[in-house]
């Protein structure tokens, strides 16, 4: 009788809970839209289920453990294992994916001259499975190893999207800077086109005053080459990987924002992927999800959380620049807790774009609006309505009864951290501007 009743209550708490993201599942798509789905609703494509055993995986009760079936592998001997979390949504609304993917050079693409004498990269990769170049690696291409996750949000569409087609954006993204990448020897050009630098010149160190003073090789002298006052910033192959990450993510965010007028993509998604590529491992993470490496016992951390509080000095700076984005609805300052009328004109603790710290301020008719950032820790809330402010998807998701749209304060950015698989080698740092 109790296992009877806590079934209803959780079938009756799921429905809630879902709201429409349940009926996107079905041919009628979500919220009574008529659209069809890009990609028809599934478990991650490697579990390798039928249709039957997705629905059973949707059981609030009895909960299944998915994990892989005995006759299937996936590179580097990689695990996996989900579990639906119950009262959530009717249907599990995260995905994975785990793919090889090979990127060649783009048909056409202009690249620097390859430098015939760069060596072989030796593979630090377990079990061989390195990514070593070969003799015609260029029309072979480059290997890579592709993980992701996808915790979805507010419905499926998303996260089924991201896991069908984010890896297809970090391939072409990659495909424009391949060449590039497996001449490690030299630097990458700051043009494509140029001839590589193997030397350094006088002119490419000579400062501004030497210039202006006319010494050798300023403009005027003898011999004079190109001008250039400054120094080129030299720009690691780590750096275009990360780049070419960034990318895929910004590419991926817009193609769900350009199709949802023809397909129902429902609700948003945070993404995380690690990319094996040439004995580098990247780690690029727009979300809440964690990413660890565990090495000798020692916990190594790849990703960070984004959050309302973690990125608040952005949020409350957007919003200071774009008043118009709060609807005359919501402040941006942040203060300790709603401000009520009967305290106008008297000083509270507060704190602006500007600040890690508190100050006092005298509070003003503004100040009675809703904060922008509401909420502690994993209650924290943007526009009291989502807790997590870097993803995919989301371009319709409002302030609840109200016309405020919450997508420009969400951002498809990643944070990107690279690394080896095996020991020592840090993350690069990138030139800033």
């Amino acid at each position: 009788m109790l296992t009877r009743v806590k079934s209803a209550v959780a079938n009756f708490m799921g429905g809630i809970m879902a709201g429409s993201s349940g009926s996107e599942h079905g041919s009628g798509g979500c919220g009574g839209s008529d659209l069809p789905l890009r990609f028809p609703y599934g478990r991650p494509e490697f579990l390798g289920l039928s249709q039957d055993e997705v629905e059973c995986s949707a059981d609030h009760i009895a909960r299944p453990i998915l994990i892989l079936k005995e006759t299937r592998r996936l590179p580097w001997a990689t695990g996996y294992a989900e579990v639906i979390n119950a009262g959530k949504s009717t249907h599990n609304e995260d995905q994975a994916s785990c793919e090889v993917l090979t990127v060649k050079k783009k048909a056409g693409a202009i690249t620097s001259t390859p430098n015939r004498n760069s060596a072989k990269r030796r593979s630090s990769l377990p079990n061989g499975e390195g990514l070593q170049l070969k003799e015609n690696s260029e029309s072979e291409g480059v290997a890579c190893h592709y993980w992701s996750l996808f915790d979805g949000h507010a419905g499926s569409g998303a996260a089924v999207v991201a896991s069908r087609l984010l890896q297809q954006h970090v391939a072409e993204q990659l495909q424009d800077i391949v060449e590039i990448l497996k001449n490690s020897a030299v630097l990458p050009p700051a043009c494509l086109g140029d001839e590589p630098d193997h030397a350094a010149s006088s002119s490419r160190t000579l400062t501004r005053a030497a210039s202006l003073r006319g010494g050798v090789g300023a403009p005027g002298s003898p011999s004079t080459p190109p001008t250039r006052f400054f120094t080129e910033k030299k720009i690691p192959h780590e750096c275009l990987v990360i780049g070419a990450l960034e990318s895929a993510f910004k590419e991926m965010d817009l193609q769900i924002e350009r199709e949802r007028s023809l397909y129902n993509i429902s609700g948003g998604c945070t993404a995380l992927i690690v990319v094996c590529l040439l004995g580098k491992l990247y780690v690029a993470n727009a979300g809440d999800s964690r990413a660890i490496i565990i090495r000798n016992g020692e916990i190594i951390p790849m990703s960070s959380e984004f959050t309302p509080e973690t990125e608040r000095q952005r949020l409350q700076y957007l919003a200071f620049m774009q008043p118009h984005l709060l609807g005359n609805e919501f402040t941006h300052l942040e203060f300790p807790r709603r401000v009520q009328r009967k305290e106008l004109g008297k000083k509270m603790l507060y704190r602006d774009f500007n600040m890690t710290g508190w100050a006092y301020k005298t509070i003003e008719d503004d100040d009675l609006k809703f904060p922008l950032i509401y909420g502690e820790g994993k209650k924290a809330r943007v526009m009291a309505t989502i807790g997590v402010t870097r993803g995919l998807g989301d371009h319709d998701l409002k302030v609840h009864d109200s016309n405020i749209y919450i997508k420009p304060f969400l951002s498809p950015a990643p944070e990107v951290h690279a690394g080896s698989p095996g020991p020592g080698d840090a993350s690069p740092r990138c030139p800033e501007g």
